[in-house]
């Protein structure tokens, strides 16, 4: 017996089919060894010549009408697949394309091979993961540009909804978006109800414009030091002290990225990873206030300091969240002392006064902004009607309008 290998190429083909003849000719008897190589070698040429070769797949629309005629189903039948009268006519007649959910019933209530619907051999259905695309904020994605080149309704996204996510979340990498639609895995203590898909949407959003964005330095783990963090909140003294932190940051190899919070998130900021293993947070400014800004941004450089690694979900953060876990006690920690040390606010006179003036003496000692000041005093005092004028209010988003 001749050696016997895989056929790869048009010279192992050739090869192959001159040993295969030579065998035939020579009429080997049943059960030897030649015998046994001849059935060896047609297998192997029928495999090459399977895939070198393909068949050409039936047209889909063809074999759902044969499917139906098989099935006894008539046009009306159809609406469970394609969603409506209309949609059957425009599927049947050519006019429409199939969609992956469509082809997913398609494939699970008539038997009609995937690899037929999608007009490619061998193909198959990706893994829905049990996710049901049509429950993302398709509307909101839509008016943000999430899918660049798509013009038709929202009920034209509703129906390709699972193909145009699917581009829109394979711009990331999917392991650092699948926490996200996992409550036990995502790292988000709230005490509200968020919408986890809205949440995923806002995440990869955040990362698909980090990736634009380039840093000064690369990132250097155990860089962000106590002593970093106080230098950062300096710079909250300059009027353009909010833009100044997102260059300083870029220095220390981390992007900062504003970007609105989507409906049902909740949030103010969050800490994650980038797929090239660059810290990134990402702002949501849903208060339009310079305390809030200071203290969420220190909040989400302590989860990087402190938390986060290139292999661990994001971290997401609702200020206004009463539910707080030990990471969340650490970061809030880490950033009151970044602003202003304890031994400081213990002794302050302002926390006894709440007056203006004693605010602005405290923040030009600290040289800090006197919104840091006030909003310590708000929330340590949980009196959210005091120092309204001192809180920096619509003086954040005016630094980050493209």
């Amino acid at each position: 017996m001749s050696e016997i290998k895989v056929i790869k190429t048009e010279k192992d083909h050739a090869d192959a089919m001159e040993r295969l003849m030579f065998l035939m000719d020579s009429c080997p008897e049943e059960g030897s060894k030649e015998d046994n190589e001849l059935e060896v070698l047609a297998l192997l040429i029928e495999k090459y010549e399977t895939e070198k070769f393909p068949a050409n797949l039936p047209d889909p629309i063809e074999a759902i009408k044969f499917r139906m005629e098989q099935e006894g189903l008539a046009r009306s039948d159809m609406k469970l697949y394609f969603g409506s009268a209309s949609k059957v006519s425009e599927i049947l007649n050519g006019n429409r394309d199939l969609s992956l959910t469509m082809i997913r019933k398609l494939h699970s209530g008539l038997g009609i091979p995937a690899d037929v619907l999608i007009k490619e051999r061998g193909a198959s259905l990706p893994e829905s993961n049990g996710i049901i695309w049509e429950n993302f904020p398709l509307a909101e994605m839509k008016k943000r540009g999430c899918f660049p080149g798509f013009s038709g309704s929202i009920n034209e996204l509703k129906t390709y909804a699972e193909e145009h996510l699917r581009r829109f979340l394979g711009s990331v990498d999917s392991s650092y978006i699948e926490p996200a639609l996992c409550r036990t895995s995502a790292h988000y203590v709230s005490d509200k109800e968020v919408d986890q898909f809205a949440l995923l949407a806002w995440q990869v959003k955040v990362l698909q414009e980090a990736e634009k964005t380039k840093t000064d330095s690369p990132y250097i783990p155990g860089s962000i030091t106590p002593e970093v963090m106080k230098e950062l909140a300096r710079l909250s003294w300059s009027a353009q002290g909010p833009k100044l932190a997102q260059e300083f940051l870029s220095h220390l190899g981390v992007k900062l990225v504003i970007e609105p919070h989507f409906g049902k998130t909740y949030l103010d900021g969050a800490a994650m990873m980038s797929k090239s293993d660059y810290p990134v947070i990402g702002m949501t400014l849903r208060y339009d206030r310079l305390d809030n800004f200071w203290f969420t941004l220190m909040h989400e450089l302590a989860h990087v300091a402190l938390h986060l690694k290139s292999d661990t979900t994001a971290f997401f953060d609702d200020t206004d969240s009463a539910e707080k876990d030990d990471c969340e006690h650490e970061a809030d920690s880490a950033a009151a002392e970044a602003l202003i040390e304890k031994s400081i606010w213990s002794k302050a006179k302002v926390r006894q006064s709440k007056s203006e003036r004693d605010c602005k003496s405290l923040a030009r000692e600290l040289k800090i902004n006197p919104a840091i000041v006030a909003g310590r005093i708000r929330h340590e005092d949980k009196n959210y009607s005091i120092l309204t004028n001192m809180i920096g209010n619509k003086m954040v988003r005016q630094h980050f309008r493209s």
